[in-house]
């Protein structure tokens, strides 16, 4: 059964995406990770995504770029899944957008994906695993590729490795319902427990959240009662169908809208559509994603 909004923790995905949706909760999480100064940063809601294992598309809990144009990619992650290939997809993907708008390679930003994992990925009992390019011939030598890979395990047991305000947050993140809603000295924490206070006693956030939840599992169901064999087509069709249905919730939906959600031939695509439909409040609001995206 799925859990209610007023169930979730920070480490549930979609109460993380909501909590650095507000870029100084981003801004000063980054600055723990990192051990730098960040002077701001502008989390790109279009590619805050909310995550449902049932569904494969980019995933990107939090993408964030700060002053220095250096793009940061969070996600929090509960399920042990092949982080290493994932990491590389990720790089992979703020790069070509980079290189989509016209930039040369020699402009392309430094880029930071960042797993905060609620397990232990490599069994070493560390709360941090830094990854750089290096030379096997020479291990001081780095390739200076931009790319930085950072791997955050709540479970460690090396505490004077780290911040203490790292790994305040860390212990934050593995905290039970109750827990969580103790009294915390740490400052940021507090400020988090605050802002997923108000994110459950939002309506709107609320409405959004179920109706999620429920037109999801609909949807499972219809997959699963469809089965393989039936094909990408109908596969297809059930995503545009959900979609409209889920936007005839939010208001009148213009027909050349409806005409456009019919011509999209990737299902991927149209996951990426319905999870920002989740997001929006109106069909207005939807439509200036919808030509951002596609």
């Amino acid at each position: 059964m799925a859990k209610r909004l007023q169930d979730l923790t920070i480490i549930d995905n979609f109460m993380f995406g909501a909590v650095m949706s507000n870029e100084e909760n981003c801004r000063l999480l980054l600055e723990r990770i990192l051990d730098i100064p960040i002077d701001h940063v502008v989390v790109t809601t279009e590619k805050t995504l909310v995550y449902h294992p049932n569904f494969k598309g980019i995933r990107l809990d939090v993408y964030a770029k700060d002053e220095n144009n250096t793009l940061y990619n969070v996600e929090m992650q509960v399920e042990h899944t092949p982080i290493p290939k994932r990491s590389r997809y990720y790089h992979a993907q703020m790069g070509m957008e980079m290189i989509a708008t016209g930039a040369d390679y020699d402009q392309l930003p430094e880029t930071y994906v960042i797993f905060i994992c609620n397990y232990d990925p490599f069994g070493l009992k560390k709360y941090r695993y830094t990854f750089s390019t290096r030379c096997e011939e020479s291990p001081d030598l780095l390739l200076n590729d931009g790319i930085h890979t950072i791997i955050l395990n709540n479970r460690g047991q090396n505490p004077e490795d780290i911040s203490p305000e790292l790994l305040s947050f860390l212990n934050f993140t593995k905290a039970t319902l109750e827990e969580s809603e103790d009294k915390s000295d740490d400052p940021y924490v507090t400020q988090i427990q605050r802002y997923i206070r108000h994110i459950k006693h939002d309506r709107e956030t609320e409405k959004q959240y179920m109706l999620l939840e429920l037109m999801l599992k609909e949807s499972e169901k219809k997959g699963v009662q469809m089965g393989v064999e039936k094909g990408r087509d109908e596969i297809l069709t059930m995503h545009k169908d959900f979609l409209t249905t889920f936007l005839s919730k939010l208001g009148q939906v213009p027909p050349e809208l409806t005409d456009k959600i019919q011509s999209l031939n990737d299902p991927e695509a149209l996951q990426t559509l319905i999870f920002e439909a989740a997001r929006v409040s109106s069909v207005d609001d939807f439509v200036k994603i919808f030509h951002q995206l596609t």
